[in-house]
C-alpha cells in the first residue's frame, strides 16, 4: 500500500458547487422515492407478509428525525466526506472510526450493487414487453454500470442537475398515482387499517422496520457532500431535515394509498402476485396509457438515480480513507479537471462489475437474491452506522465545550441510539423473515455476521497503523486537513485513542 501523500490540490474535493437544493436532490435521489414505492414497498409487503409497512415508514421517519438532531449538530463542527467515519472517530476514537469506515464501505456497496438487480430486471422486462425486444437483466445492468462509470468522474454539480430533473418528475408522478389510488379505493371505501399500531406487533416487525430503513438510506449522505457545498454549516442541517420530512411523508402516504386501493386485507397477496407492477396495475384502469408508461420510465430512471447517488457516496468514503492514507493513497486523489474522486469511483465500478458477473454465472434471481438481499444487507449496515454514530455524538459533546444545548448534544442522540438499537436487535433476530428463508437457514446469521467481520478487520487495521505508521494513525479523522497536517491530532481537545 502506497504511503505517498496526495498533493494538496488533488486531495481536496471541488468546493462550493452544491447548494441546499442540489444536496437534497442527491440524498433524496439515493432514497429514490418511486423505487421505494413501486419496488421496496411492494417487495416489503410480499416478502415480510406484514400489513403495517405504511406505519413502519412513519415510525422510521420519526426515529431518523430524532437521530438527525445530534447528527446535524455534529456536522456543524466536522466537515468531512467520510461522514459516519469521521464522526465516530471524533467521538469514540480512531480504531472505532476505521471499523466504522469498513462497515460503511460494505453497507453502501451492498446498497448500490443490489440496485443493479432490480434496475436490470425492470428495464429488460419493460423493453421486452413494450417494444418486443429480447434482452436480459444483466445486459441492462452492465449498460447502466458503464454509464455510471462515466458520470462518476464528471463534475458533481452536473450530476446534481441530472438527479434534480429525474427526482422532481418521479415525485410528481408518485403523488398523481397516490391521488388516483385513494380516489378509487377497494369496495368504494377508504380504509386506514394498515396504519393501525397492531400491525407492528409480533412476528415480522423487524423485517417491516428494516424495510422502512432501506427506503430512507441515503438521507444521511448530506454530510458526505459537505466539503462540496457552499456553506456546510447551513446547507447540511437544512438538507437533512428536508430529506427526512419529504421522504417520510411520501413513503407513508404512498404505501397506505396502495393498501387503500387493494383493500388492507388483500395488499400482501396483491404484492406477492404483481410484484413491482402492482402500483401500475392499480392506476392503469383510471389513467391514460401514456401516464402509466411515463410512470414506468420514471421508475426506471428512479432506480438509475439511486444507483448514481450511492455510487457517489461510496466513492467519497473511499476518497476520505485514501486521503488520510488509511487505504491506498491513490484513492485520495481527485480529477484535476472535474474535482471528482476518480480512483474511488473507478474502484466502485470495478467491484460492481465483478459482483454482477458472479450473479450472472450463478444464474441467481436478480430481484430476490441481488436486489432484496443485498439492499436489505445494506440497510442493516446503515442502521448499525446510525446507532454507533448516535453514541459517538454523545461522547464527543461530553468532552467538547459547546453552546448547542443539552437536547441536541445528549438527550436526542441518546434517545436515537436507544430507538435505533432496539430496531437493530429486532431486525437481526428476524432477519430470516426479511430474507424470506427458513429460520434454520445459515443465511440469517451470515448476513449480519459480515458486519462483525468488517468491523474486526477495521479494528485490526487501525491497530496495525498505530504500530507501524503512527503519522497516518494520528491523521485519522482529519479530513481535508490531513493533506497538510500529518502529525496533528484530530481534535484540539483530549480524544480517545
Amino acid at each position: 500500500m502506497s504511503s505517498s501523500r496526495p498533493d494538496t490540490v488533488s486531495a481536496v474535493l471541488a468546493r462550493g458547487r452544491l447548494g441546499i437544493p442540489a444536496v437534497v436532490f442527491f440524498v433524496v435521489a439515493a432514497a429514490a422515492p418511486l423505487t421505494a414505492v413501486a419496488g421496496g414497498t411492494t417487495t416489503g409487503y410480499a416478502v415480510t407478509g406484514v400489513r403495517g409497512i405504511p406505519l413502519a415508514y412513519l415510525v422510521v421517519a420519526a426515529v431518523l428525525a430524532l437521530f438527525s438532531v445530534g447528527y446535524v449538530a455534529m456536522s456543524r463542527r466536522i466537515v468531512n466526506a467520510g461522514a459516519f467515519y469521521s464522526f465516530v472517530t471524533r467521538g469514540l476514537g480512531r480504531p472505532a472510526g476505521v471499523a466504522t469506515a469498513i462497515v460503511a464501505l460494505v453497507g453502501y456497496g451492498a446498497m448500490q450493487i443490489g440496485l443493479y438487480g432490480v434496475f436490470g430486471a425492470v428495464l429488460s422486462g419493460f423493453l421486452n414487453d413494450r417494444y418486443g425486444m429480447d434482452t436480459t437483466w444483466w445486459l441492462c445492468a452492465f449498460a447502466a454500470c458503464a454509464v455510471i462509470a462515466v458520470l462518476g468522474v464528471l463534475r458533481i454539480d452536473l450530476n446534481g442537475r441530472v438527479l434534480a430533473v429525474l427526482l422532481i418528475a418521479e415525485c410528481v408522478i408518485a403523488l398523481v398515482y397516490d391521488a388516483v389510488m385513494v380516489t378509487h379505493p377497494a369496495d368504494g371505501r377508504v380504509q386506514f387499517d394498515t396504519l393501525s399500531p397492531g400491525n407492528l406487533i409480533g412476528a415480522g416487525v423487524g423485517a417491516a422496520l428494516v424495510t422502512g430503513i432501506a427506503g430512507f438510506v441515503g438521507f444521511e449522505g448530506t454530510t458526505v457532500f459537505a466539503e462540496e457545498t457552499k456553506d456546510p454549516k447551513r446547507t447540511v442541517p437544512r438538507a437533512t431535515y428536508i430529506a427526512v420530512g419529504v421522504t417520510g411523508l411520501l413513503y407513508g402516504v404512498s404505501a397506505w394509498a396502495m393498501s387503500a386501493a387493494t383493500g388492507p386485507d388483500k395488499i400482501v397477496e396483491s404484492a406477492q402476485n404483481d410484484g413491482t407492477d402492482l402500483i401500475f396495475n392499480l392506476v392503469s384502469p383510471h389513467l391514460t396509457s401514456s401516464l402509466v408508461t411515463l410512470g414506468r420510465w420514471l421508475f426506471i430512471t428512479s432506480l438509475f438515480a439511486a444507483l448514481l447517488s450511492f455510487h457517489h457516496t461510496w466513492a467519497r468514503y473511499a476518497f476520505a480513507l485514501g486521503r488520510e492514507r488509511v487505504l491506498a493513497s491513490m484513492l485520495g486523489r481527485t480529477s484535476r479537471r472535474t474535482g471528482a474522486p476518480k480512483a474511488g469511483s473507478l474502484l466502485q465500478t470495478t467491484l460492481a462489475v465483478i459482483v454482477l458477473a458472479g450473479y450472472v454465472l450463478a444464474d441467481a434471481d436478480p430481484i430476490v437474491h441481488l436486489f432484496f438481499w443485498l439492499t436489505s444487507l445494506g440497510a442493516l449496515g446503515v442502521l448499525i452506522l446510525m446507532t454507533v454514530t448516535s453514541i459517538a455524538v454523545v461522547a464527543f459533546f461530553r468532552r467538547t465545550a459547546h453552546t448547542d444545548g443539552l437536547w441536541r448534544t445528549a438527550v436526542a442522540p441518546a434517545l436515537a441510539a436507544l430507538a435505533l438499537g432496539a430496531i437493530l436487535v429486532v431486525t437481526v433476530k428476524q432477519f430470516d423473515t426479511l430474507l424470506g428463508v427458513e429460520p434454520a437457514s445459515p443465511l440469517r446469521w451470515l448476513f449480519p455476521a459480515s458486519y462483525a467481520v468488517a468491523a474486526l478487520v477495521g479494528l485490526a487495521w487501525a491497530f496495525v497503523l498505530g504500530a507501524a505508521r503512527p503519522d497516518v494513525y494520528q491523521a485519522i479523522g482529519l479530513g481535508a486537513d490531513s493533506a497538510t497536517a500529518p502529525l496533528r491530532t484530530p481534535d484540539p481537545v483530549r480524544q480517545p485513542v
